[in-house]
């Protein structure tokens, strides 16, 4: 995995704790989570609009 290996992803986790501390872990967590969550959605959401069915076009151009 990018050459890192098990001991330089301990190290960057004791500095992250060390920066952060112990009690903001969980809300730097819980604000990840939430942020993957919005940007799988929007993606979702993008992929939708773009495999809908071009009825709306067909409407349009009937009027």
């Amino acid at each position: 995995m990018f050459g890192i290996g098990m001991p330089e992803l301990i190290i960057i986790l004791i500095i992250i704790l060390i920066i952060f501390g112990a009690g903001k872990l969980p809300e730097i967590g819980s604000g990840i989570g939430k942020g993957i969550k919005n940007f799988k959605k929007a993606t979702h959401q993008a992929q939708e609009e773009i495999d809908a069915p071009d009825d709306e076009k067909d409407d349009d151009e009937d009027k």
